[in-house]
């Protein structure tokens, strides 16, 4: 005779089994059968990924890395616009493949997600404004500094200047505008895109001054969810490639060499490690 317990006990046992056949899903074999991975990106971060004027578009560094992961698996490409605040639990969610957006691999990252190849090495830098009269890290203290809701920028700048009042805002595009506008005396980025929205500024350039100071270590990588090592393997095979291939040069170059509004002279690292 089934009882009302039994009932209970199979239901649960059921729960059990597929929640255990959800956890051990090969999430590489799911994307082939699919046909597409979906990539988590901003899409207002130059130029890692970004909006083109001309096509609208999104292109940039992270988007060609992306394009060749998804050559490498056969399957179509497919771009999701993200917040920076949203990166982790949009993939912890499922509702994207892989993350290529800015995302910096740390320790405390390391709990939540796991990381490719770094594929980019930059570091976290202020703008201020030139009428601030600030020349100094120190002089911060007290001053409103604006960043990116969610990045690692907010965590730099509190430790270089305990002192700082931060204001965050959705996207980096929102906050470069708002130090154009005059709503805080610095802004705070990675390196790379602060060279990049300087470049932007045309003659307006010499309101503004970039301070020397380099404020942490940003090594950029895809992230990927948790424990799914076969779509890790192909992911880091295909980044060894672009190293070893040369491309991975051309590619700093197209989006960051000279020449560029980031105008970087040489790359200073190479895509060998997921070691941070």
């Amino acid at each position: 005779m089934i009882t009302r317990r039994h009932l209970i006990l199979s239901t649960f046992a059921l729960g059990a089994y597929l929640s255990a056949g959800l956890a051990q899903a090969d999430q590489l074999a799911d994307i082939k059968q699919k046909g597409q991975i979906v990539f988590g990106v901003l899409g207002t971060d130059e130029p890692n990924s970004f909006i083109d004027p001309k096509s609208r578009q999104l292109v940039g560094y992270e988007i060609d890395i992306a394009n060749a992961v998804a050559r490498k698996l056969g399957v179509k490409p497919v771009f999701k616009q993200i917040s920076v605040a949203a990166r982790i639990p949009e993939l912890q969610q499922g509702h994207v493949d892989i993350l290529a957006a800015s995302l910096t691999h740390n320790k405390e990252r390391e709990s939540q997600v796991d990381f490719a190849l770094t594929h980019f090495v930059t570091g976290s830098k202020v703008m201020v404004r030139a009428a601030s009269g600030i020349t100094g890290l120190p002089q911060l203290a007290g001053k409103k500094v604006l960043t990116v809701r969610g990045g690692t920028q907010e965590t730099n700048i509190r430790k270089a200047v305990p002192n700082v009042e931060v204001v965050t805002f959705e996207n980096t595009q929102q906050a470069f505008q708002a130090l154009r506008q005059g709503k805080g005396v610095a802004y705070v980025n990675d390196e790379s895109s602060l060279l990049s929205d300087y470049g932007k500024l045309g003659q307006a350039a010499k309101g503004f001054t970039i301070l020397a100071p380099s404020i942490g270590n940003e090594p950029l990588a895809l992230g990927l969810r948790k424990g799914e090592k076969g779509l890790k393997a192909v992911v880091d095979q295909t980044l060894r490639e672009l190293e070893s291939s040369g491309a991975a040069e051309q590619l700093f170059n197209k989006w960051y060499g000279p020449g560029t509004r980031t105008n970087l002279a040489k790359r200073s690292f190479k895509i060998h490690t997921d070691q941070i």
